[in-house]
């Protein structure tokens, strides 16, 4: 029971930590949508999900590639549940090279927030239905 228990709540955690990541690299692209040469990013949502929850256990930080002996290792940079950014395919670049679309932005904000309100609302209720049924009748 325990294990089964436990499943569920570590795909609500690690969908609510990859919401909470993707939030995080779409603000970044509204941050910098007037910066020269900023190509914008994004995390493909339910293919990382899937990749994540295959083996059902929590991922560690990804580690980062150094490609000359001078690099230093980063410690917990990156995203940390094994998300792999993606960039973004410009729909209309600019004249700077920038290939943040506000429009794009704002509705994947907007669309990721909602989600993760949803997502946690139904944690949420999981969670005070198990309460619910572990309290004894008489109190």
């Amino acid at each position: 029971m325990f294990d089964r228990l436990d499943s569920l709540m570590s795909f609500h955690q690690q969908a609510l930590g990859l919401r909470a990541e993707r939030q995080q690299v779409l603000a970044t692209n509204i941050a910098n949508a007037d910066t020269p040469g900023y190509l914008a990013r994004d995390i493909d949502f339910s293919a990382t999900l899937a990749k994540a929850t295959a083996g059902n256990a929590a991922p560690g930080p990804l580690a980062l590639n150094t490609t000359q002996s001078g690099h230093q290792a980063a410690s917990g940079a990156g995203l940390s549940l094994g998300a792999d950014l993606l960039y973004r395919v410009p729909t209309q670049p600019s004249l700077d090279g920038n290939t943040v679309d506000m429009d794009v932005e704002r509705v994947n904000f907007a669309d990721n927030s909602l989600h993760y309100e949803a997502s946690l609302e139904l944690l949420t209720g999981k969670i005070q239905g198990l309460r619910l049924a572990m309290q004894s009748e008489n109190s």
